[in-house]
């Protein structure tokens, strides 16, 4: 049988590693990448949230699927929190935050949304891996997850999850530890 054009041929099985050796070495990845950052790195994120009279979220991709899940767990703990895009978003405005994800720096998407909600009076806040990228840099506030993105896979120090994944998952996993410390926040068990 032929194979499609532009598909690679298939290795056999016994030449890749177990999927318990690449789940210790994404795990390592993972550990590492939270390792690497402060213990304060999301408390100015969390300061933001608590004070924001609404909270509006943006992320495309994989990122951005990490940050509709973040957004939820807002939703689901009282707070005004949507997805920027969805139907039911209301305008932003004075008192509001913006929170967008930007693993590589910069988002053309991302940066119209802030720049929107900045000019409606919102505060503004990033996720990213690159404080030195354009988004952070017009951020009011900032998360580093320092994490490989799709700007920096390659190379001899890159993790063993493919792409931008290590940021995509750090994301998430961020995210949830945020949740956690804002339930401690509000008194919620």
């Amino acid at each position: 049988m032929k194979r499609p054009a532009g598909k690679p041929a298939a290795r056999k099985a016994s030449a890749s590693p177990s999927l318990t050796a690449l789940g210790k070495a994404a795990v390592a990845d993972l550990e590492s990448v939270i390792a690497r950052m402060q213990d304060d790195a999301a408390d100015a994120l969390i300061e933001a949230i608590l004070k924001a009279r609404r909270i509006c979220t943006y992320g495309a991709g994989r990122e951005g699927l990490a940050l509709r899940g973040f957004c939820m767990r807002l939703f689901h703990m009282g707070l005004d929190a949507h997805v920027i895009a969805d139907m039911t978003t209301p305008p932003v405005g004075k008192g509001d935050l913006v929170i967008v994800t930007a693993g590589q720096g910069w988002l053309d998407t991302a940066e119209t949304f802030m720049k929107i909600a900045k000019g409606a009076g919102a505060t503004t806040a990033i996720v990213t891996a690159q404080p030195g990228g354009r988004g952070a840099k017009k951020a009011d506030v900032k998360l580093v997850i320092p994490a490989q993105t799709l700007a920096n896979d390659q190379g001899s120090k890159v993790s063993v999850l493919p792409m931008g994944s290590l940021f995509e998952i750090s994301e998430a996993i961020v995210f949830e530890l945020i949740i956690l410390k804002l339930r401690e926040r509000v008194g919620e068990t």
